[in-house]
């Protein structure tokens, strides 16, 4: 066998990406490299190796036993040299790099723009390359520095940091029309009666709708004749008065100032803290991440 030397480094860092993300297409995706690319570069390793390193199918791609045993060595050495140049990157006068994020979709609508906007004005060498999901994931292992979630949804073995407002909560309304043709909700029990437009998220699940006031909690699932999950078109639904929308202050608070939706029930609506920046506690922070992490607290 061959010894292996610099130069197989990102042959090397090609198997990592693609085991982990269990699929060719996956890992070119994360990487913002064509999948024939990491295919040639495989090719490569496993015939300087002599062995191969993934078992593939037309519908997967996971580790042989000898390369479950090399990825499982090479995580944490390429983890090393990554900390390595990100040490010499933090000497910079402003870092370069890129930081990968995976965020959710009214942080990536909402928040994160003006965010972002100031951040790399402020690190203009930095490139953000940020991913929308609704769906919580292993960061590292899908080839994020970080996500950004809500409180409930972090590990507790995971550094948060505070990212935007720090309270938010979902708001109930309705067009003027629908209340002329069916009247105002005085209790969230009253919501049985009403037709509500909702949202399915990305993992199928359309969650009831929550409403707290005091001690009390009242969980309600209204029917309506929509049910969907582009918010776009369930605002629109309830601007044309099809039903009421219960959903995040930040999508409707423009369209309460209008006139176009009026608000209900607002002694019951639900409150919450707000989104953080997550990452997994290690030796040596990429220089990017670093940079971001360290903008959010000096604006906080």
């Amino acid at each position: 066998m061959n010894d292996i030397n610099l130069s197989n480094l990102a042959d090397l860092d090609a198997f990592v990406a693609v085991a982990q993300a269990h699929s060719f297409r996956g890992a070119a995706a994360l990487r913002g490299v064509s999948a024939s690319a990491l295919s040639e570069a495989l090719r490569r390793l496993e015939a300087q190796l002599g062995v191969r390193l993934l078992n593939r199918t037309t519908r997967s791609v996971t580790p042989t036993e000898a390369g479950q045993r090399l990825l499982e060595r090479l995580l944490p050495a390429l983890g090393e040299i990554a900390g390595a140049l990100d040490v010499v990157n933090s000497f910079r006068t402003s870092p370069k790099g890129t930081l990968r994020l995976n965020v959710p979709s009214v942080v990536a609508r909402q928040i994160l723009p003006s965010i972002a906007m100031r951040f790399m004005a402020a690190y203009p060498e930095i490139t953000l390359d940020v991913t929308m999901s609704d769906t919580f994931i292993d960061v590292l292992a899908a080839g994020f520095d970080a996500g950004i979630r809500y409180e409930e949804r972090i590990e507790r073995d995971m550094i948060a940091v505070p990212i935007g407002p720090r309270r938010q909560r979902f708001v109930l309304a309705g067009a003027p029309t629908y209340f002329d043709r069916y009247g105002v909700p005085t209790h969230p029990k009253d919501l049985l009666t009403h037709a509500g437009i909702r949202h399915r998220f990305q993992s199928g699940v359309v969650a009831p709708w929550e409403f707290e006031c005091g001690n009390k909690t009242v969980r309600i699932s209204p029917e309506g004749p929509l049910i969907a999950s582009v918010v776009e078109l369930e605002v629109e639904a309830a601007v044309a008065g099809l039903g009421l929308i219960y959903m995040f202050e930040e999508y409707l608070q423009p369209l309460i100032k209008s006139g176009a939706l009026v608000p209900v029930l607002a002694d019951w609506w639900q409150s919450f803290s707000g989104p953080f920046l997550y990452y997994p506690s290690r030796t040596h922070m990429p220089a990017p991440l670093r940079a971001f992490v360290d903008f959010l607290k000096e604006e906080n």
